[in-house]
């Protein structure tokens, strides 16, 4: 055997064979544990979809025939709702209206504070007219107006909670109760009224919510009331109790005849006479309620 011809093919194939490289030799050429897939696959998901597709979509669903049909129709339906809703709404609670009695200002209110402590020297008690239609509150200070009751009643409330402070038996409880009397003699008082109206066939343009505000008045001169007695007792009590029940008489006597006797003119005389008699006696009866309510909501408060 010839053994130089196999230790040379031992030898090549010895240098034939790939060097191994050793671990820090090719530190200057780091490699890649990852590949970076951030660029070309940053919207080529399955669960992705491409921006122009959608706005293709959204085009597509908003010029379709049907969806403009069935926006219009929504649309519509809504409008529907809403007249219905303002309609039935305003026959419960006629909102227009409610915006004329609260259609005042700063000196329409210092000015009809002032009338209903002291109506005695106030000479034109008529509602002013324009076109048929009663002007605004804020244009005239013998308007009916709803903002000065609903203040003083919440007021009155407020000052009732005080005297009760006072005299140690306030309560959220009894402040309720005091509110939710209050409220109820009114409801009262104006319901007795309109039946009073309606058995004497008084034919007049008084409305519910002009009662409600004239039977309201009588707040201003219980929070006075009340007031006094808490500054000056019982004796302050008495006497501007007593001088509110006689500004809110008069008010309500000058105020009322107008309304409940202006219908009676063209009748006969006879009859025109029985009539105003009696409506007379009626708007007295009214007026004088207003005293005794008065004195019924406050004498508990001081003591």
């Amino acid at each position: 055997m010839d053994y130089t011809n196999q230790s040379g093919f031992r030898q090549r194939k010895l240098q034939s064979r790939p060097r191994m490289r050793s671990p820090g030799s090719d530190s200057h050429e780091p490699r890649q544990l990852f590949d970076d897939t951030s660029a070309g696959q940053h919207n080529s998901g399955p669960g992705s979809m491409d921006k122009g597709g959608m706005d293709y979509a959204g085009h597509a669903i908003l010029s379709d025939p049907m969806s403009n049909l069935a926006m219009a129709y929504g649309s519509s339906l809504a409008s529907q709702g809403k007249q219905m809703m303002d309609k039935n709404l305003d026959r419960f609670i006629p909102i227009s209206k409610l915006k004329y009695y609260f259609a005042v200002d700063t000196v329409y209110v210092g000015k009809k504070l002032g009338l209903l402590v002291f109506p005695y020297m106030h000479e034109n008690w008529e509602v002013s007219y324009q076109q048929d239609t009663p002007v605004a509150p804020r244009f005239d200070i013998n308007a009916p107006d709803l903002y000065i009751p609903s203040m003083a009643f919440i007021t009155y409330v407020l000052v009732a909670g005080l005297a009760l402070g006072t005299q140690n038996s306030f309560s959220p409880e009894i402040l309720g109760m005091q509110a939710s009397s209050a409220l109820v003699w009114l409801i009262i008082e104006v319901l007795a009224i309109l039946l009073s109206l309606y058995l004497v066939t008084v034919n007049t343009d008084l409305t519910t919510i002009d009662l409600v505000a004239f039977s309201g008045y009588k707040y201003v001169g219980m929070i006075v009331g009340v007031l006094a007695g808490l500054l000056f007792g019982k004796t302050g009590y008495y006497l501007s109790l007593f001088w509110c029940c006689a500004s809110i008489f008069v008010f309500t006597i000058r105020t009322l005849r107008l309304k409940i006797l202006s219908e009676v003119a063209a009748e006969g005389v006879l009859v025109r006479g029985a009539k105003n008699q009696l409506r007379m006696y009626l708007t007295m009866a009214i007026a004088a309620a207003q005293p005794v309510y008065m004195y019924w909501l406050t004498f508990h408060l001081i003591r």
